[in-house]
């Protein structure tokens, strides 16, 4: 989810509580990309520990603001049309694929 707070955008990576903040939004998805797949390549090195450990790093408990924010934003998508944008204070909300070879 990338958002508007005053004069700065806010890129939250939600499962990993990877937040990124910048004054264009663009370079915002940018940079959240590059930290999670930074995240992600780091967890992959990590060796002999249990997938519930593993599974603890991946999928996180999200910060409460954020969270409220994701539900929030999740409500207005189900009610308006897909032309219809959110608000001038969001640039992006949803779910991303991300692929890593």
């Amino acid at each position: 989810m990338i958002f508007r707070e005053n004069d700065s955008w806010i890129g939250v990576a939600l499962e990993f509580n990877i937040v990124v903040t910048g004054t264009d939004p663009r370079v915002v998805e940018v940079e959240l990309h590059e930290a999670v797949f930074g995240y992600l390549e780091s967890t992959k090195k990590i060796r002999g520990f249990r997938s519930g450990q593993v599974n603890a790093l991946l999928n996180q408990r999200p910060e409460t603001e954020y969270e409220e924010k994701w539900h929030s934003a999740q409500k207005s998508m189900q009610k308006k049309s897909t032309q219809t944008p959110l608000s001038p204070d969001i640039y992006k909300v949803g779910i991303s694929n991300l692929v890593m070879a």
